[in-house]
């Protein structure tokens, strides 16, 4: 039995508290913290009903004091997932830390050697890396159906700007973000499953950053029509760019292209697709091409109505068996299943003492395209170099993929 303190429980650590993890036979939750304290009464109710007993603690440090913790789930703000896992990590507390992104190269290069110091397991927790597009195209890919891969892309395109506008009143830290900084401050539902296919520190590695930015009117806009917008509302002078494009160039000549897109009105998207010199699947259409098939489409229309969702009939050969098998209790708990396959893997390499799926080396590669993108925005689109978190193991480290493929 895993004995676990939760930190952050605001709706997602509390989604995540309710429908996965009380939900993992192996977990024991006997600890739970947040600022505020009509959030940990709510998530100390929650775990009661759920037939366990966990104390309530404002301060991260004093909850994982508590004697028996083994393993610490990191859902609070941005800012402060470092600093904890750090912390945790120097006690030997297992951790898994929800997604994000990083402020400073010294934090990523920290939450790697800290990690490599103690051989505390870390876990980063990218639940698209689990998503059933994301691993049909990766187990094609692998089986060479695409040909060589030589350019991926994605987007986290989600209209947020209800979120971000009124984040001082609903207590959520994406208002500070978006009012501070301008720079793709959340790359990795996109850019974790390319990573992952293009086995990114694993044989491969991101040399270059380098990210452009639009002017930031969306939320301005959207204020304005607002009749119970604050005055601080009102008065925010945004620095977040609307769209932010962000082009990665990698040791072994691939390319990738992520979006930000949260600020202005949109359907939900993260758009993956791969190209290959034998085919391309793209997300957005569920759709698969390969050589050989009709290849004059003139009109986008009409490639659109004859391959939508065609991808289907690859998944009896490719699906994992994991998306295969789900049930429905699964896919209730979140994203789809994407939530419950993360942390389940989390605790089943706790448990079986195997190397985490998603590791350090993920974790602080993918979260330093955030300070890349700030510092290339603010010098005109230059590229940035990235630093090799692994210190030269890239070239030697087998791939990994997030389950069998």
């Amino acid at each position: 039995m895993i004995n676990a303190c939760v930190v952050g429980l605001g709706n997602r650590g509390y989604d995540l508290l309710k429908k996965v993890l009380l939900k993992i036979s192996s977990l024991n939750i006997v600890a739970v913290c947040d600022l505020y304290e009509d959030r940990i009464q709510r998530a100390i109710e929650l775990v009661r009903e759920a037939g366990q007993d966990a104390k309530g603690f404002t301060d991260y440090k004093e909850a994982l004091a508590v004697d028996i913790v083994d393993a610490v789930f990191v859902f609070s703000d941005w800012s402060t997932h470092t600093e904890i896992a750090v912390y945790a990590m120097k006690k030997g507390i297992a951790v898994a830390s929800e997604v994000g992104c990083e402020y400073s190269l010294e934090n990523c290069y920290e939450l790697v050697r800290v990690q490599e110091e103690t051989g505390t397991p870390y876990m980063f927790v990218e639940n698209c890396c689990w998503g059933k597009a994301e691993l049909l195209a990766t187990a094609m890919a692998r089986k060479g159906k695409f040909g060589t891969v030589v350019h991926c892309s994605g987007s986290y395109s989600h209209d947020l700007r209800d979120e971000i506008a009124y984040g001082h009143v609903n207590r959520h830290y994406r208002f500070d973000n978006y009012l501070n900084r301008c720079c793709d401050n959340y790359p990795t539902h996109d850019l974790g499953p390319i990573a992952k296919l293009l086995d990114i520190n694993r044989g491969n590695r991101i040399l270059t950053v380098s990210s452009f930015a639009t002017k930031a009117v969306g939320l301005k806009d959207y204020i304005k029509e607002r009749d119970d917008a604050t005055e601080e509302m009102k008065n925010a002078d945004f620095k977040q760019g609307d769209v932010i494009i962000t082009i990665l160039t990698c040791a072994n000549g691939e390319t990738i292209m992520l979006r930000l897109d949260t600020t202005l009105p949109r359907s939900y998207t993260r758009d993956f697709t791969v190209r290959g010199t034998k085919g391309m699947f793209m997300q957005d259409t569920n759709s698969v091409f390969l050589d050989g098939e009709k290849h004059t489409y003139w009109d986008m229309y009409d490639y659109y109505i004859d391959n939508l969702n065609n991808a289907k009939k690859y998944e009896e050969e490719y699906l994992p068996s994991i998306w295969k098998n789900i049930t429905d209790e699964e896919m209730k708990a979140g994203h789809g299943g994407m939530d419950w396959f993360c942390y389940k893997a989390f605790t089943d390499a706790l448990i079986n003492k195997t190397e985490m799926p998603v590791d350090v080396y993920d974790a602080a590669t993918w979260q330093a395209v955030s300070v890349l993108s700030e510092i290339s925005i603010q010098q005109g689109g230059a590229p940035q170099a990235m630093p090799d978190f692994t210190n030269g193991k890239w070239y030697k480290r087998p791939r990994k993929d997030v389950c069998d493929l």
